[in-house]
């Protein structure tokens, strides 16, 4: 709770000389709120997202950096308390202070993740800064618009937390439509940063330069300018930083980076490898795809479900007697680059240029749930990594529902779990027994070295594996984890 006593101190306050008057001096300090409100809210999503990226288990990093910001508001405001009698210069520091750190996080974070292994303690201590300083600037901000024009303190809290939820809104609406798409995290968040430092050094600087002596004013304005001048070198390095820390993070030349609506693409040339967020695409497509199409019955419709890179695609396409091929993924970027790019389509073997093949830009979801059923022999679900919130549906008993409608008889599905564990193993398992299939769970690369999980499913008996992949189903059989529930949309447990 912000205290709202008046000032107290053992000098009277130096009668403040605005340059325009009461009126608009109060709308500007608002018009501030509303900018350092955005502003806080796009560091606290870029530091939700990022960490999201690079740990996984979007709900848990999400919980995590919220409550720990949300903690240290508080913290924030309490001490903001002793920087009343000097509410302006406090304000000014606070806000280059919040620029450079909000602004520098996510280079920060990235920086410890590629070249340390790690983002986590840096999420938790940057998320504790960015929440002190975030919850001193509504204190020293109340006390500022008091001494422009003294006001009931329910009043004055009313208009001060109006401006700060509104331009929360601005915020967090900025940053999925116009930061992210268009900047990136990275300049992004730098951009947010230089446009905090401005907001509260030209409030300071011309609004309430009367409330500073000279020497003070040139210290805010040095200081604001030095904030602006690192988050303008950083800017500029940004492109040679990513460069290094993607050199370092995936171990070879990248040849193609790109932030799509959904994800980060990122395609590597020596070794050749794709990656989306982060995780390896490459490897598993012939353990995934191989025991699905080689299984008794015909195989001529298949559907190849977040495959929009064309590698599973490419591996079903190799099989005689598939006469087409759907492809639904929800990134159009994705399926425009595995077309395109002449790295990614020497990877897929141009398979999404077969004549066979059509591709549904559509999440796949709402797109099985208006389709027809028994339309396919084989269903391919090569799943994003399960530990992101949002693949969470495409894991549920829901989701493998609409999988199993849409087989013809003796149909069969697949489902690629990642390198996630036997706990997601065994879950995915139980989802699809739950869903009415009968499964069969193997486990594909050497003991140890990060092996990829897989379930083959099928509506009538418990469908065989190759005999080259009966090790495989035995080695899965080994961490065998019973009694898991299902995974199902009200209680999301693959992750």
């Amino acid at each position: 709770m912000i205290d709202q006593s008046p000032l107290r101190s053992a000098r009277p306050a130096r009668r403040l000389r605005l340059p325009v008057a009461a009126g608009p001096a109060r709308a500007l300090v608002l018009m501030a709120v509303f900018v350092c409100a955005a502003c806080g809210l796009v560091y606290e999503l870029e530091l939700v997202a990022l960490a999201s990226y690079l740990v996984g288990d979007s709900v848990t990093q999400a919980s995590v950096v919220l409550s720990v910001m949300v903690f240290a508001m508080g913290v924030g405001s309490l001490l903001a308390k002793r920087l009343r009698l000097v509410a302006a210069a406090g304000f000014a520091a606070i806000e280059a202070a919040l620029a450079l750190v909000g602004g520098l996080s996510v280079m920060a974070l990235y920086a410890g993740f590629a070249w340390l292994g790690q983002s986590r303690p840096a999420m938790i201590v940057f998320a504790f800064a960015i929440g002190v300083l975030i919850g001193a600037e509504v204190p020293l901000l109340m006390t500022l618009i008091q001494r422009i024009r003294r006001q009931d303190a329910g009043g004055a809290v009313a208009d001060l937390f109006a401006a700060d939820y509104v331009g929360a809104l601005a915020g967090g609406l900025a940053f999925p439509f116009l930061l992210l798409p268009f900047l990136g995290q990275l300049t992004g968040a730098l951009v947010t940063g230089a446009v905090n430092a401005v907001a509260g050094g030209v409030i300071v600087l011309w609004l309430f330069r009367s409330d500073l002596s000279r020497r003070a004013q040139l210290r805010v304005l040095l200081v604001n300018l030095a904030v602006l001048t690192l988050l303008a070198a950083a800017a500029l390095a940004s492109g040679p930083f990513e460069r290094a820390a993607r050199h370092a993070l995936y171990g070879g030349d990248v040849r193609l980076a790109e932030q799509t609506a959904v994800q980060e693409v990122v395609l590597t040339s020596t070794p050749r490898r794709l990656y989306l967020d982060g995780h390896p695409r490459c490897g598993y497509q012939a353990a995934f795809v191989g025991p699905a199409m080689a299984g008794p019955g015909p195989r001529r419709r298949v559907l190849v479900i977040a495959g929009g890179d064309g590698l599973a695609l490419r591996e079903a396409l190799r099989f005689p007697g598939v006469r087409s091929a759907t492809v639904v993924d929800p990134d159009a970027e994705l399926i425009r680059l595995a077309r395109t790019d002449p790295g990614l389509t020497l990877l897929n073997r141009h398979s999404l240029r077969d004549p066979r093949v059509r591709a549904v830009p559509a999440d796949p979801f709402e797109w099985l749930r208006h389709g027809r059923p028994g339309t396919y022999d084989v269903v391919l679900a090569d799943l994003p990594d399960p530990r992101l919130s949002r693949s969470a549906k495409l894991y549920s008993q829901e989701f493998f529902g609409l999988a199993a409608r849409a087989l013809a008889p003796g149909g069969r599905v697949a489902v690629h779990t990642g390198a996630a564990g036997p706990h997601t193993l065994w879950t995915v398992d139980a989802t699809l027994r739950a869903a009415g299939l009968r499964t069969t769970p193997y486990l594909d690369g050497p003991p140890g070295g990060g092996r990829s999980g897989f379930v083959l499913a099928a509506t009538g008996s418990a469908p065989g594996l190759p005999p080259a992949l009966r090790p495989a189903a035995d080695a899965a059989s080994a961490t065998r984890i019973r009694g898991l529930p299902p995974s199902t949309l009200i209680r999301p447990r693959v992750g």
